[in-house]
């Protein structure tokens, strides 16, 4: 123990602290302008000066560590004065603007000069000039109110990993600034806003328009963007976000977002937000009351289903509702109207990778905490950039390796450049031979254990390729080998698994490979999730063979469960995916399908024959947030409240559950259970839901995954798996791989397209954020440098590329981070989309599902 006495009062630490800390930790305030906890110490702005016994001058309480016996004074005259001195040499060139000032009322230097003083300068020089910079889409920089505390520049580097600015010039021509100058060259996180203690850096979007005192309530909640689950205050004035902010100590993201969760909240603002159901009358969606749209679905499910049976029927669900929505809809399909038809888009990747992995090693294998990463001792990437599909998750990669990790990726590192030790990039068939390589390499380095007899079975019929193998493929042995020496070293490693193994040509091994590098290490397992609540389309059964909690639909146990509490008998057949959804309304046997929180004439391959298939409907009903692509075709829309508008619950990736908070209110919309709830009711089961606290409850009655588990645990953040509820027990693990004793094929044509994950948006909804869209406005085609020369191609130029499904134009961008060979395009904007050139094979294996084509001619148009 360390005893030491600060204000006469006596303080016992269990661990070695700053005397700042250890105040702090006493409830003694100590000012600070350049400390912000989580930054490291910089000692700086010299006003957190205390006195301690037997040293003969003040000194910085961030940068000194609590000694024992030490007795220390943290408020005294001689403490005064000098605080009043560093804050009078702040003002010199400080510009008394703060009635103009966006940070007002918030501004530490404000508050310090309100409380200390001085009450006037005493220096007359003219203060410096520095123009204010409107460069960057979303930040405003004003360099003649900074105070050169550095918390940005140290957020920047020691936090977020971006480099993306520094301390330019010297002496009083000192400013913050990218290095090169003009534009920031960097994520747009906006964690130096969080850390600006002025006016210095500053959102745009709230430039002359807010002040904290405008703040009516603030409100907590869980970001609606991807799948890691980042808690953060939405704060409120008269119906409306003003700002979201983070907050240390909130939440696994610990004072941190991402450019999306910062600035992509405005998208619920859209003057494009559907208020109203829509009913289609003589071919036209046409607005129409609550209940005549909503007696309307319930009048055409029960005809359908009388003429047709339960089967003809399907549902879509969706990893952007909550629990509660994902929950309700597969209650009207699988327990009101009798169909087992419930699938989602987490079908393309992430459902069926989680449930592979669990295959191999048993349920929960994917549940492991986020935070950890930072302090494991080496991250193994494979399948996707982590920083641009899930960002959090990717800082603590950044900062695994800064603790002196070993990161490897295979693929393109992307973010991740600046953090990798090892970065190999085959093309997607040599990365299967890639990691065979590393697995076989790992064999002889480890022991194999005999816990899962079935893997270490395969793995001894695994074709190892030789060295001509990986020569053919530009992969240099002595490389393999030093990256499954540095593996077989690790004590803590961590295996982070994202969605762009679908585009490998056998997705079946690449998970068992991947996997099996998780087992010969003992890593922990990271599958990466693009939407908040994919994790949570599995537990609320939303998927055709599966029940609430997990549970497979074709164990008799299960199921009298769920009757025993519902009163409602559950279909035993395994329903249709959502893929063989389509080609049963093509072959006109599905005749109705609800849509909810989904595009798929967005999100699915092959849009011409979803387009068909949809078309070919008896019933179409569509319930989101906006006019969607889908919802234009559909009988009937009806508008849902959105992520900030209702209360519920997520998982996210680690199998965590978060609650979301109800922040704002749009008239004419429902939160998505209710609306299904309401449709229920209208079909004959009697419902008493008062809020979504109840639909958890009878989830709770339901799924034995979540037995017992309160919203008040919820909120207290004691919901990480498993919960409360009983273990999956009498189910077997089962999996097949794909042609382990074969290398992969050999790949067709001379390029090949992939889907491009952009770290500015997310999925169609952030194409009606303002702020995203002046950050990333348009699709762009990207490609290498070689592969643009190769096709004579510019930078900036206009570019079509056709395929057997579809055709698109866009601009073209150099990226040397993307393989030759290889062009990338997103899935975001209204044209210029990967799903509208690709068509789909499913993989018999793990049932992802495989974009591809046969004929792809691209060219530059001139321009």
């Amino acid at each position: 123990m360390i005893r030491l006495t600060i204000n006469d009062q006596e303080i016992e630490l269990e661990r070695p602290v700053t005397v700042l800390e250890a105040a702090r930790m006493a409830g003694i305030r100590i000012p600070t302008l350049c400390y912000f906890e989580g930054l490291r110490p910089f000692g700086g702005c010299r006003l957190c000066l205390v006195e301690v016994e037997k040293l003969p001058k003040l000194q910085t309480s961030c940068t000194l560590m609590a000694a024992d016996g030490m007795v220390v004074r943290t408020e005294t005259e001689q403490i005064r004065v000098a605080r009043k001195a560093m804050l009078e040499f702040l003002l010199i060139n400080h510009p008394l603007d703060c009635p103009v000032c966006d940070k007002a009322g918030e501004c530490v230097l404000q508050d310090l000069v309100a409380e200390y003083g001085p009450d006037a300068g005493r220096f007359t020089e003219g203060k410096r000039r520095h123009p204010e910079n409107f460069d960057d889409p979303i930040i405003v920089r004003n360099m003649e109110r900074c105070v050169l505390c550095t918390r940005c520049t140290r957020m920047c580097d020691d936090l977020q990993g971006a480099y993306a600015i520094s301390v330019t010039g010297r002496g009083s021509h000192s400013f913050v600034e990218p290095f090169s100058g003009g534009r920031y060259n960097c994520e747009y996180c906006g964690n130096c806003l969080t850390v600006c203690p002025v006016g210095a850096i500053m959102s745009r979007l709230h430039r002359h328009s807010y002040r904290p005192w405008f703040v009516e309530r603030e409100v907590e909640t869980v970001c609606g963007h991807c799948g890691v689950g980042c808690s953060m205050v939405l704060q409120m004035r008269e119906n409306t976000i003003i700002r979201t902010i983070p907050r240390f100590g909130l939440g696994l993201n610990n004072g941190l977002l991402c450019v999306r969760g910062r600035f992509g909240y405005d998208f619920v603002e859209s003057g494009e937000r559907l208020d109203t159901p829509l009913l289609r009358k003589d071919g036209e969606l046409r607005p129409v009351s609550w209940d005549e749209a909503l007696d309307h679905v319930a009048m055409k499910l029960k005809e359908i289903k009388e003429s047709h049976g339960p089967a003809s029927i399907g549902a879509i669900a969706s990893g952007r509702c909550t629990n509660e929505d994902n929950y309700m809809l597969q209650k009207l399909i699988r327990f009101v109207i009798g169909s087992n038809n419930i699938d989602s888009v987490a079908r393309n990747f992430y459902a069926p990778a989680v449930m592979y992995l669990e295959g191999i090693f048993g349920q929960g294998i994917t549940a492991n905490l986020i935070p950890g990463i930072a302090n494991s001792d080496g991250v193994f990437v494979i399948g996707g950039d982590p920083t641009k599909i899930n960002p959090i998750l990717g800082l603590q990669i950044r900062t695994a390796h800064r603790k002196g990790g070993k990161v490897i990726t295979i693929g393109p590192p992307g973010g991740l450049s600046r953090f990798v030790d090892y970065r190999m990039a085959p093309g997607l068939g040599g990365q299967e031979a890639l990691l065979s390589a590393i697995v076989g390499r790992l064999k002889k380095e480890k022991t194999l254990r005999g816990e899962n007899p079935r893997v270490e079975e395969l793995l001894n019929k695994l074709k190892i390729p030789v060295s001509e193998d990986l020569t053919a493929l530009g992969i240099e042995e002595e490389t393999v080998s030093r990256v499954a020496a540095d593996l077989a070293g690790m004590d803590t490693p961590v295996v982070v698994i994202g969605p762009d193994i679908s585009l490998t040509p056998r997705p079946s091994k690449m998970l068992f490979l991947a996997g099996a590098i998780a087992y010969l290490i003992n890593a922990r397992i990271f599958v990466l999730s693009e939407k908040p609540n994919f994790q949570g389309l599995i537990d609320m059964g939303c998927l055709p063979e599966m029940l609430p909690g997990a549970r497979p639909i074709g164990f008799e146990m299960f199921r009298h469960k769920v009757e025993e509490v519902t009163g409602m008998k559950v279909p035993d057949e395994k329903g249709l995916s959502l893929y063989r959804m389509i080609d049963e309304a093509l072959e006109g046997k599905l005749k109705a399908l609800y849509i909810m929180g989904e595009n798929p004439l967005f999100n699915m391959p092959d849009t011409r024959k979803v387009e068909r298939a949809l078309q070919k409907l008896d019933f179409l009903v569509v319930q989101d947030i906006f006019l969607s692509e889908t919802a234009k075709i559909a009988d009937v829309v009806l508008p849902a409240a959105s992520w900030s508008e209702k209360e519920g619950t997520f998982v996210n990736l680690e199998r965590r559950i978060q609650k979301l908070g109800s922040g704002r209110n749009l008239k004419g919309t429902l939160a998505d259970w209710e609306i299904l709830a309401q449709i229920v009711s209208r079909l004959g089961v009697k419902t008493d839901y008062t809020g979504s606290e109840s639909v958890w409850n009878e989830i709770t009655r339901i799924s034995q995954l979540h037995t017992g588990l309160s919203y008040r645990e919820i909120e207290e953040g004691n919901a990480i798996f498993p919960y409360h509820g009983e273990p999956l027990r009498g189910v077997e693990p089962g999996f097949e791989v794909e042609s382990l004793e074969s290398l992969p094929p050999e790949g067709k044509g001379e390029f090949t397209i992939s889907q491009d994950r952009i770290l500015y948006h997310s999925g169609t909804t952030s194409r009606r954020s303002k702020a995203l869209m002046s950050i990333y406005p348009e699709a762009r085609l990207t490609l290498s440098e070689e592969t643009a020369r190769r096709l004579e191609i510019q930078e900036g130029q206009t570019v079509s590329i056709r395929t057997e499904y579809g055709f698109v134009t866009l601009r073209a961008e150099i990226d040397n981070e993307i393989p030759d060979g290889t062009v990338r395009l997103s899935n975001i904007f209204e044209e210029g989309n990967f799903m509208e050139l690709v068509g789909y094979s499913t993989d018999g294996y793990t049932g992802i599902v495989k974009p591809g084509f046969e004929s792809f001619t691209i060219e530059g148009r001139g321009d």
